[in-house]
C-alpha cells in the first residue's frame, strides 16, 4: 500500500503537459492549491475535479494510479470527513450516542476531503510529470530573487528536490521491512492505538538508519563528482517558455481570478 503514493515519483512520457516548462507547472499548481482554499462551493469543486481530470489525461497517467494513491490515504481521508462531520455544531442529522452530526459539519467534511483529493491529485501530477533535474532548476529560478537577501536558491531548490524524490524510496524501503518484520511475527494491525504505536518502532528504527545511510551516500557521491554549490555552474539546456506555457498559464489565471471576483462578490 506505501508503493501506491505516487507524490515523489516521476513517469516519463512524451505530453504536452510533460513538455511544459517546470517554472509554469510549479506556479500553476501554487496558484491551484490557492484556489482549493477560496472556492466557496462544492459545485466549485466539481469544476476544479474536472480541470485536474482534463490535466491528468492529457498528460497520459493512468488515473489507476493516482487512485491508488488517493486509496492509501483513505484512513485519513475518513478521519478527516469524521471529525468534521461530528464536531462542527450546526443543524443536528442524526446522532450515535453522545456524537451528532451536522448538516454543516457534512457540508464542511465534504469540502475538506474534496480539497485533500485535488491536492494529492495536482502535487501528484506535478512531479509525474517533471523531471527531478527540471524541478530543481526551475525552483532555483524562482528563488533566485530571494538571493539577493542571501538565500541559497540552487541549495535550497536542490534539498527540496531530493527531498521529494526520496519520498518513494523511503516508502518502498518501509514497505519491505514492514513485510521482512510481518514474516518474523511482527503485527502491526491488531491492538490498541498504543500497542499499534509501539509495534512502529521495529518498523521506524531500520528506517531511519537506512534514511541516514542513504543519505550519507549520497553526500559521498556528490563530493566524489566534486560538487560546490550552484556558483559557476552551467546547463546543458536552458529553461525557455514556449507559447503552450503561456495558455497553460493563462488559463489557471483565468480560473484564479474568475473565483477570486465570485468570492468577493458572492
Amino acid at each position: 500500500m506505501l508503493r501506491d503514493i505516487t507524490i515523489g515519483q516521476y513517469l516519463a512520457r512524451d505530453t504536452a503537459v510533460h513538455r511544459l516548462d517546470p517554472r509554469t507547472k510549479i506556479i500553476s499548481t501554487m496558484l491551484f492549491m490557492v484556489l482549493l482554499f477560496l472556492v466557496p462551493h462544492l459545485a466549485g469543486y466539481a469544476f476544479l475535479g474536472s480541470f485536474a481530470a482534463a490535466v491528468v489525461i492529457l498528460a497520459g497517467i493512468p488515473p489507476r494510479m493516482l487512485l491508488r494513491s488517493i486509496r492509501s490515504l483513505a484512513f485519513i481521508l475518513t478521519l478527516t470527513f469524521l471529525l468534521q462531520l461530528f464536531m462542527t455544531p450546526g443543524e443536528p442529522l442524526f446522532a450515535l450516542g453522545p456524537l451528532v452530526a451536522t448538516r454543516e459539519g457534512f457540508t464542511m467534511g465534504a469540502f475538506m476531503i474534496s480539497r485533500l483529493t485535488l491536492l494529492i491529485v495536482m502535487t501528484s501530477l506535478l512531479t509525474l510529470t517533471t523531471s527531478p533535474i527540471a524541478l530543481t532548476d526551475g525552483l532555483e529560478y524562482l528563488l533566485r530573487p530571494f538571493r539577493r537577501f542571501g538565500l541559497p536558491a540552487h541549495e535550497l531548490a536542490m534539498m527540496m528536490t531530493i527531498a521529494l524524490r526520496f519520498i518513494p524510496t523511503l516508502l518502498e524501503e518501509a514497505d519491505k521491512i514492514m513485510k521482512a518484520q510481518m514474516a518474523r511475527g511482527a503485527d502491526f494491525r491488531s491492538g490498541n492505538l498504543l500497542r499499534r504505536a509501539r509495534s512502529l518502532i521495529p518498523l521506524l528504527v531500520p528506517l531511519f538508519v537506512s534514511a541516514f545511510r542513504r543519505a550519507d551516500e549520497l553526500a559521498l557521491a556528490m563530493e566524489a563528482r566534486c560538487y560546490r554549490g550552484g556558483e559557476g555552474r552551467t546547463r546543458m539546456k536552458q529553461l525557455a517558455f514556449a507559447p503552450r506555457d503561456g495558455i497553460a498559464f493563462t488559463t489557471v489565471a483565468a480560473m484564479f481570478l474568475g473565483v477570486l471576483f465570485l468570492r468577493v462578490w458572492s
